[in-house]
């Protein structure tokens, strides 16, 4: 495995006496890789592949001794950047903490565009595909399930094979204007029913306006599901 050196930043740190003993570099260093270790086993269970690169911690970094287990965690999202810090840390009695900045490559499933996608185009199990791609080189995350696109718009055109992230969706509209629509209007416990009639259209989620088909008053309500809004009195 290619080694890399890691980049430290100490936050704290005490010159450990003689008399105290101190935390070695070889302890930091089997500390953060045992954490990734255990990261990549977690994530093989899940259909993911990973790969990490750990290398020396400087020798002349010396720490106080630790009467505790080493805590170590990410402190970057590790499927957002193939460069996630890892901040090693004593929860003991002579606390401190440092972070050690790593190489991670997370290669799996991920949905891609099986051909070029127009603005506004609704999304189908024909329109997508399923590549293995390293996940976490893009900042903006990745899906894998099609049950978590499927029926979604796509906000902006792309080509065949381009990796699709939760920016490039939009939820459809559930309510489009001139839909008749059930206009709920709750206080608490107590809720009144009336018929309405969309000026807008809106997703679930949205505020639109809506026209009280009985008291003919414009009033904006939130959508919650296709075909019915809520207001709050």
């Amino acid at each position: 495995m290619r080694i890399t050196k890691l980049s430290l930043t100490l936050l704290a740190f005490l010159i450990a006496s003689p008399a105290h003993g101190k935390t070695s570099a070889t302890e930091i260093q089997h500390a953060a890789q045992a954490f990734l270790e255990r990261f990549a086993l977690a994530q093989e269970e899940k259909g993911y592949s990973v790969t990490f690169a750990t290398g020396s911690v400087d020798n002349r970094v010396a720490l106080a001794d630790c009467d505790r287990e080493l805590a170590v965690d990410f402190t970057g999202d590790p499927w957002k950047s193939e460069h996630p810090s890892v901040q090693v840390a004593c929860h003991g009695e002579r606390p401190w903490r440092m972070f050690v900045t790593t190489k991670v490559s997370i290669q799996g499933p991920a949905l891609v565009a099986a051909r070029p996608l127009a603005r506004g185009e609704r999304l189908s199990r024909a329109l997508v595909t399923t590549r293995t791609m390293t996940v976490n080189a893009s900042r903006r995350g990745v899906l894998k399930d099609f049950s978590d696109v499927e029926g979604m718009n796509i906000r902006r055109a792309m080509n065949a094979g381009t990796l699709i992230t939760p920016d490039m969706l939009s939820a459809p509209d559930a309510i489009q204007r001139g839909d008749h629509v059930v206009i709920v209007a709750r206080s608490g416990n107590f809720s009144v029913r009336s018929r309405g009639k969309a000026l807008s259209s809106g997703a679930i989620g949205e505020q639109i306006m809506v026209e009280n088909l009985t008291s003919a008053r414009t009033i904006r309500a939130n959508v919650v599901a296709p075909g019915r809004v809520q207001v709050t009195m």
